[in-house]
């Protein structure tokens, strides 16, 4: 039987990929988005890779779409086996700014809302759909920035918040034989990056993105983590997918296998685990 994934995010970026990657192993992929257009033609992408697609226009600043894309799911498809909490409101024009986080405008703040608090919203959502079948993923991205200085502390607040909140829903999934982790993919190679003209890239940058990642590969990725009989012994971690691509016998669509940054941007902390004592 396919797996029913849902990507959040999924008009651009990683997102778009990841339901690409998804759609590449006969998965239905339900894909949210703003943009209408967008939707349209990352559908014709998921029916390309040979998934079958399910595009819902949601916005997950508002609570009440969410909701709503999670009633069509569990109406249209009565399940949902992969959640990918992607959605998140980032402005790379002013992340890679210079200057101190109050020398930037409030608005990188958005991000702790629509990527931190809407991963909240749309788990709990999620959550009764796979609770009720004994079985699911909930996957969050994350990055190195959750452990190290990157793009300042709103990134960081809510890279690092995001892991914290996937290991303490993990405690509560347990019982349920449902997984809970935040992913870390590497950097990434955008439909946006391979579109610039190598003119436009900077020389040193140019060097290194035969080492990027492609999108397609961390959808892969949490296929193959999904199908792992141990995935529960990883519930509640913060994984570098680029390792567990390794261990899953996954290689990226270019063929390589990519490279993870542990060693020189931090690596995840240790699992959280309950307090002797505490309230199962």
């Amino acid at each position: 039987m396919s797996t029913i994934a849902m990507v959040t995010g999924a008009t651009r970026g990683l997102g778009r990929g990841m339901a690409r990657g998804l759609a590449s192993t006969g998965a239905t992929v339900c894909v949210t988005g703003r943009d209408k257009a967008e939707l349209a033609a990352v559908s014709a992408e998921i029916e390309a890779a040979g998934g079958t697609p399910l595009a819902i226009a949601c916005d997950h600043a508002d609570d009440a779409q969410v909701a709503a894309a999670f009633a069509q799911i569990g109406r249209d498809l009565g399940r949902l086996d992969i959640l990918v909490n992607n959605a998140a409101a980032v402005y790379p024009e002013f992340l890679i700014a210079p200057g101190a986080f109050w020398e930037k405008p409030l608005k990188l703040v958005d991000m702790i809302d629509v990527g931190l608090r809407s991963n909240y919203v749309a788990a709990w959502h999620a959550a009764p759909l796979m609770a009720q079948a004994g079985k699911g993923l909930i996957v969050s991205i994350s990055f190195y920035g959750a452990v190290s200085y990157f793009h300042g502390p709103a990134y960081g607040a809510a890279k690092a918040g995001t892991d914290k909140m996937m290991a303490d829903m993990a405690i509560d999934f347990a019982p349920h034989g449902v997984a809970a982790v935040s992913l870390w993919p590497g950097f990434i190679l955008t439909d946006a990056v391979r579109a610039m003209p190598p003119e436009h890239i900077p020389e040193d940058l140019r060097a290194m993105l035969p080492h990027w990642e492609t999108p397609e590969f961390t959808g892969l990725v949490i296929d193959a983590l999904y199908r792992d009989p141990d995935l529960m012994a990883l519930t509640g971690q913060a994984l570098i997918g680029a390792e567990q691509g390794a261990r899953l016998g996954v290689i990226d669509t270019d063929g390589k296998q990519p490279m993870s940054y542990r060693d020189s941007m931090g690596a995840p902390a240790l699992p959280f685990t309950r307090a002797a004592g505490s309230a199962a």
